[in-house]
């Protein structure tokens, strides 16, 4: 987000990093999931620099674009009643970009899930991941069946804290007409 954010504000920096950033992204994450593998062996850290770069791109480039799609007007106005660079960021950048943020968090979410179980179906000893594949080669649908209702759950009660934590961080806005519509 934090990326996202800074490279949002600054014209320069997304111009001369964009390309970069593009052919990164360009790189099938499968493929650094064994290059983690080998250069950090079996464990805990390769599944999680997986699910950090599945993850990282989503929500870089919906904060980026976020950033991007502030009101120009809202922006200038702040600057009138001289507000500090570092205060248009906090009290109108962010806030305005944080319905992008999080719906990104809401997409990140389940890619996170998706890279540390590849990470465990790669090479783990220990994890769900590690369950299916075990499950899958003793030719035990049951235990892959359980095993995804296991990952659905954790996924929904994540999906449950991230709503929350919209509601929470988003109260300050007018409801969107569909938000209206429902709470009739």
């Amino acid at each position: 987000m934090v990326f996202g954010v800074a490279l949002g504000q600054s014209r320069f920096l997304a111009d001369v990093l964009g390309p970069y950033i593009k052919m990164v992204n360009a790189i099938p994450r499968i493929v650094l999931g064994s290059i983690f593998i080998v250069a950090f062996g079996i464990g805990v850290l390769p599944k999680i620099l997986l699910a950090a770069v599945l993850v990282f791109f989503i929500v870089f480039f919906n904060a980026f674009q976020g950033v991007r799609e502030v009101d120009r007007n809202i922006l200038a106005n702040a600057r009138v009643l001289g507000a500090s660079q570092w205060q248009i960021i906090r009290h109108v950048t962010v806030p305005s970009a944080l319905t992008w943020i999080i719906a990104s968090l809401h997409s990140a979410f389940g890619f996170a899930i998706v890279g540390a179980l590849v990470g465990e179906v790669l090479g783990a000893q220990s994890g769900l991941g590690l369950v299916i594949k075990t499950a899958q080669n003793n030719f035990d649908p049951n235990g892959v069946f359980a095993t995804m209702l296991v990952i659905s759950v954790i996924v929904l009660g994540a999906e449950w804290v991230i709503g929350k934590l919209e509601h929470r961080l988003l109260s300050w806005r007018p409801p969107a007409p569909s938000e209206a519509a429902n709470a009739l």
